[in-house]
């Protein structure tokens, strides 16, 4: 059994939980302590229970949280050497360094990093297994690489990056050099790159699609889910929305 939540998803600030029967972890912490104890609690998750927080790079929205919340009650965090020599984190008492994106467990959890494309210094991003049920989370990359392809065709359920809409990214507000890191091969994944990676890996074995780091600028969470599940031929409503300011509740792979 894998559950997975969100204790929200966006530019500012994202974290997710990740439970298996014997562990608990948070991938990045990009919210301050006090505002991520308050979103852990409607969880009905206590911090004492995680067993680690993984890091995926070391952007703000990331990691701005991962140092206070680590120090406060004492949890190891995993993040890549890249990572953790930007400084971002701050003062760590308890940590590992994943090298070479090896796999690695916590408890009965399968860690395995993901090497994306993206303008941060050694950025990964990670498939989980329990039992054989595997789930990834794949944000926060501007292009995917045939190993991220061969990767996802594993999973049983995927959060997968939908940032933006193109055209709405190009005719928006952003400056243009803003619009150029954005959707660059080393910014964040557009609708269109999101859908073709799904085509590429969709099979069978794929039950749970959430789609996440959704741009409030640059695009639309109703035309995320339709034009989704249009794509790969779901119901709209199979389609999860990762949302900045609820995330998202609880769902299980089992």
């Amino acid at each position: 059994m894998i559950k997975v939540a969100s204790l929200g998803s966006g530019s500012k600030g994202n974290s997710t939980l990740i439970s298996s029967k014997e562990a608990t972890v948070m991938v990045d912490c990009g919210f301050t302590l006090k505002e991520t104890l308050k979103r852990l609690e409607r969880l009905e998750v206590a911090p004492t229970e995680l067993d680690a927080l993984l890091v995926t790079h070391e952007h703000q929205d990331h990691i701005s949280g991962i140092g206070p919340l680590s120090r406060k009650f004492d949890i190891p965090v995993w993040s890549t050497r890249g990572s953790l020599l930007s400084g971002k984190c701050g003062r760590l008492e308890r940590y590992s360094i994943i090298e070479g994106f090896q796999d690695f467990h916590i408890a009965d959890l399968k860690v395995m990093p993901i090497s994306v494309p993206h303008d941060a210094r050694e950025p990964c991003q990670y498939m989980f297994e329990v039992a054989g049920k595997r789930l990834a989370i794949l944000t926060d990359l501007g292009s995917y690489t045939p190993e991220i392809v061969a990767t996802l065709s594993t999973c049983d359920g995927l959060l997968l990056e939908c940032n933006h809409d193109e055209e709405m990214l190009w005719q928006g507000p952003y400056p243009r050099s803003l619009k150029q890191r954005v959707g660059g091969p080393l910014g964040h994944m557009s609708n269109r790159q999101a859908i073709e990676l799904l085509k590429s890996v969709m099979n069978d074995r794929l039950k749970l699609l959430i789609a996440s780091h959704i741009s409030e600028q640059n695009n639309c969470p109703k035309l995320v889910q339709t034009s989704v599940a249009e794509s790969i031929g779901w119901p709209e409503e199979e389609v999860i929305i990762a949302q900045q300011n609820e995330g998202f509740g609880w769902f299980t792979l089992d």
